[in-house]
Parts: structure tokens; C-alpha cells; sequence
């Protein structure tokens, strides 16, 4: 059950390239897989990726959302029907697996607990909350950590104070095999000028990439020389392109929009350094696909990510601050021996993390709070009784 846009396809289903790898592996744990989201015929964005798996039943719930007050009476509107829709599909199902935040997470957090006992929520926000947050998150995760959600909760670092069946854990989308070329791309990782700065993400208002952009500037009124690559696209491209015109940045700042997860490689194998100081992060991707390829990152100061690149593992500046990381990325071009190190702890720390990990600790998880045999065929039975051919279906 998630809010993340299904694509059909050529008689496939595409989506978001690093949640397709994640279904994968509940594919592999299941024997069977059905999927709650909003769904669109044609052709899927540039990061989309059809699902490998023959196991997946979709079910389409009609997209909903939004800030304008169109959208919120639209949202209104559609919610009864929204509603059935997800009790059809939690009916037929064994175990539930809701994905949060997200409008349909809350619905799933509500509805879920109704027809099932074996439950997991994954929190892919930043569990300690932050300031600017809406309500329906800081809902979702009061829901979450109370006694309504009895099942497991997966969130991305080890807060203070939680109920036993908040668990850390942690994500990837990079196979054994990522993890070999990650390898390879960071031996082979030197300090260089111009440095070559790198952002991967979406371009959205919280992402920051304009706050990038302007201390590129800065960079170059400083005589530090440097090239600036952006991968990704959304709601903000056209205002970040005119930004970068309207602050002549044209030949040092470059936008590759929407690309594949094997192209972001190439990135990650020429730049140095990356940057994506969010005003919120649960466990980024990006940083951790370019930890482990040897890059010097810069994060923001929330979630996870003061962990992820402490003890010299990284950099952490205040988010939305123009002058802090346009020092931070003046002291790493002019510190080579220092970018060494940090490039090794980071690749050593990241390089831990792999799809096969994961598959492996979701395997574990399960066992153990659900009193099942995650080895088994029907991996939703208990393991007393687990001669069964009966089918089960996860959402």
C-alpha cells in the first residue's frame, strides 16, 4: 500500500527505479505481491523501472493530493471510493505492508490493523519530525508508535524513547553486483580540479538544489574551480534552469534530468563530491549509492544523515545555508589529503549495505515478530502449521 505512481506499460508495470528494487525483494519473500497505489497508463518517467517479478497483482486507487484547494475537495470527494477500493484489497490478504508518509500510508496505518495481524509499516521519513512538517505526518507516526499499529515498524535510525516494535533498520537499492562496481569506482578515486560536484535527487522546493546552485556561485566569485552535475527532475527544473542562466552559470552547471540507475553510475564514477542537503531525509538513497562509490558527501543536519556521515565519514551543514556549504565545499577542494580520507570511510561504511542484506534482513525481521517461517512456501503461516498451499497476497 503506498502513494508512490505505477505505470502500465507493454503489458508491464514501471515505477519509481529504487522502490521497484525494493519490491523485488518482498517479490522474493512472497508468493504473492499485491500492490494498492495509483496507477497510469503509458510511458513511465526516465528513473522508472519495470517490476522483474511475475508475482505482482496491481491495484489501482485513484491519485489524490495536493495543495490547492482543487485538490483538497477532490481529495474529499474521491476518498469514500478510495477507502473500499483498499478494503477490497486488504480483504484478500494475509499480511499488510503499508508504506509511510504518504495519503494512502495514513489510510493503510487506519484500515490495515482491521483485517490483519501481521502487519509492517515501513517509515521512510525522518522519524524524530521536523518543524515544517504537515499534520497528516506527524498523524501517520503517532498512529504508528501507538498501540492501534500492532505490527513492526521499520524507520531509518535508532531514536530515544520508542515502544519495542519501533526497529531501526535500514534500505538499499544496490545489488552485490552495484556494490562490486561501487568498489571499483572508488579505488579509482583521486582528488582532481576542477572538483566535480554532483546532486542526485528530485528537484523539489526541499531537496534545495537551488541552495547548490547559488553556492556554485559563490565558489566561482571565490576563484574555486568547479563543475556541477544535476540528475534528477520535477516540479522545479525550469526555475533551477533559470536560475543557473540568470546567474551565468551556464558553463559550469549541468543538467541531466530524469535518468536510469545505471547512468547515475557514470556520475557517480566522475565527480567527486555530493551534495543533498534536504530539509528532511530518512535514509537517502543517494548519499549511500555515493558513499559507497568513494564520493565526499555533504548532507544536511536532520534525520539520519548526521549518522550516516559521522566519524569522518562525511560533511553535515545547516539546511537552506547558502554561506556554511559554500565553506564546506571550498574546504574540500582545497583539502586533498582530507577528501582521501573521508572517501574511504565513507565507501567502508556504505559498501556494508546491499539488496541481498536487505532481502536477508527482512527474512530475519519477519521470523522473528511474526512467528513464521519466512523459508517456508507460505511464508504467512505459523511455523507449527506451515503445510499449506494456500496463497497470500502482501499490500
Amino acid at each position: 500500500m503506498t502513494h508512490v505512481t505505477h505505470y502500465r506499460h507493454r503489458d508491464k508495470i514501471f515505477a519509481y527505479g529504487p522502490y521497484v528494487r525494493e519490491i523485488n525483494v518482498w517479490c522474493d519473500l512472497f508468493p504473492e505481491v499485491m500492490i494498492a497505489a495509483p496507477c497510469k497508463d503509458g510511458l513511465p518517467p526516465g528513473d522508472g523501472l519495470a517490476i522483474s517479478r511475475a508475482n505482482v497483482n496491481l491495484r489501482p486507487i485513484p491519485a489524490s493530493g495536493g495543495d490547492s484547494l482543487a485538490a483538497k475537495l477532490q481529495q474529499l470527494v474521491l476518498l469514500p471510493r478510495i477507502v473500499w477500493l483498499l478494503c477490497l484489497a486488504l480483504y484478500r490478504t494475509s499480511a499488510v505492508h503499508v508504506r509511510c508518509p504518504g495519503n494512502l500510508g495514513l489510510l493503510g496505518v487506519i484500515l490495515a490493523p482491521c483485517f490483519s495481524n501481521k502487519l509492517i509499516a515501513k517509515y521512510a521519513g525522518q522519524w524524530s519530525g521536523f518543524p515544517e512538517e504537515a499534520w497528516s505526518v506527524r498523524l501517520q507516526r503517532y498512529l504508528l508508535g501507538s498501540r492501534w499499529w500492532r505490527g513492526i515498524v521499520t524507520v531509518y535510525g535508532n531514536w530515544p524513547n520508542q515502544p519495542p516494535h519501533v526497529i531501526p533498520f535500514f534500505t538499499s537499492v544496490m545489488t552485490a553486483a552495484h556494490i562490486r562496481q561501487a568498489k571499483e569506482i572508488a579505488s579509482r578515486k583521486v582528488p582532481q580540479s576542477p572538483l566535480s560536484i554532483l546532486f542526485v535527487g528530485r528537484l523539489s522546493k526541499n531537496k534545495n538544489a537551488d541552495v547548490l546552485i547559488k553556492a556554485v556561485a559563490n565558489l566561482a566569485q571565490r576563484d574555486v574551480a568547479v563543475r556541477c552535475d544535476i540528475v534528477g527532475d520535477g516540479e522545479q527544473n525550469e526555475q533551477l534552469r533559470e536560475l543557473v542562466a540568470r546567474l551565468d552559470l551556464k558553463t559550469c552547471v549541468h543538467f541531466a534530468g530524469a535518468i536510469n540507475f545505471e547512468q547515475v553510475f557514470d556520475f557517480y564514477d566522475r565527480s567527486q563530491v555530493l551534495v543533498l542537503a534536504s530539509d528532511t531525509e530518512g535514509w537517502p538513497k543517494a548519499i549511500a549509492e555515493a558513499m559507497a562509490c568513494g564520493l565526499v558527501c555533504v548532507g544536511s543536519d536532520r534525520g539520519l544523515v548526521p549518522w550516516m556521515l559521522g566519524e569522518g565519514r562525511g560533511f553535515v551543514v545547516p539546511a537552506r545555508d547558502i554561506d556554511s556549504l559554500t565553506n564546506t565545499l571550498e574546504r574540500i577542494a582545497t583539502s586533498p589529503d582530507q577528501q582521501v580520507d573521508v572517501s574511504r570511510r565513507a565507501a567502508e561504511f556504505s559498501q556494508r549495505y546491499s539488496l541481498e542484506t536487505l532481502r536477508d534482513a527482512l527474512r530475519e525481521l519477519l521470523s522473528e515478530h511474526w512467528d513464521v517461517d519466512m523459508n517456508n512456501s507460505n511464508p504467512t503461516k505459523p511455523k507449527r502449521d506451515c503445510n499449506t498451499n494456500r496463497r497470500v497476497t502482501i499490500s
